[in-house]
């Protein structure tokens, strides 16, 4: 696929955009000013294998260019980045990884439509059909190629077929997609990144996960 990510300057969205990339997608890296992004995706180029296959632009344009947009901005510039690309997400996925945190940032906080996704949801409208996932996947090793990545990644969305593109996309990063229902659980999980930097913090460690048990 070819995949815009959107905030893709940020340890989150680089460090999927590298395990993307490696899996053989094409991804663009987002950035409010272009040549930051032409920058973050030269850095990233050099810890693939083989063929480059990232490259750089502005917001608009990369999601102009791409089938599937992530949302990998903080919360607080998820609008205005919406905004931005509103107008050339029609009938694509926008798959967003956004979590709203409270302050202390280890302090569930929900936004007032009840999760990120939701409101992203509600600005862009129904021809754009918002899924939300990998809220609980730590940063910390996802540009290390090498490193096994030992969590689930929860994946909500209103559309099975949605689900169902993203949980491949969850593999292809080296991960397993779950099926965690509508768009309306997404609230759930996003809560879920506070409670994972509180455990974190707690245990001294940076790569607590989710792992669903009882899967065959």
């Amino acid at each position: 696929m070819k995949i815009a990510i959107l905030g893709g300057t940020g340890r989150e969205g680089a460090g999927l955009g590298v395990r993307w990339a490696a899996a053989g997608h094409q991804v663009i890296i987002g950035s409010r000013l272009a040549e930051r992004a032409e920058q973050a995706a030269a850095e990233l180029n050099a810890l693939l294998p083989g063929d480059k296959t990232i490259t750089g632009t502005d917001n608009l344009s990369a999601a102009h260019q791409a089938e599937l947009v992530v949302l990998a901005v903080p919360y607080e510039a998820q609008a205005a980045t919406l905004d931005v690309v509103k107008g050339v997400l029609a009938g694509k996925i926008l798959l967003t990884v956004v979590a709203p945190l409270g302050n202390p940032r280890s302090q569930v906080w929900h936004p007032p439509a009840g999760s990120a996704a939701q409101e992203a949801q509600q600005q862009l409208g129904s021809e754009v059909r918002v899924v939300a996932a990998f809220q609980g996947i730590s940063a910390e090793h996802l540009k290390d190629l090498q490193h096994n990545l030992d969590s689930d990644v929860l994946v909500c969305g209103d559309k099975l077929a949605d689900r169902e593109v993203v949980i491949r996309l969850a593999q292809a990063a080296g991960l397993r997609g779950v099926h965690a229902g509508p768009l309306a659980n997404a609230g759930v999980m996003e809560g879920l990144t506070a409670v994972l930097i509180a455990i974190n913090g707690r245990y001294k460690t940076k790569d607590a996960g989710i792992r669903i048990t009882g899967l065959p």
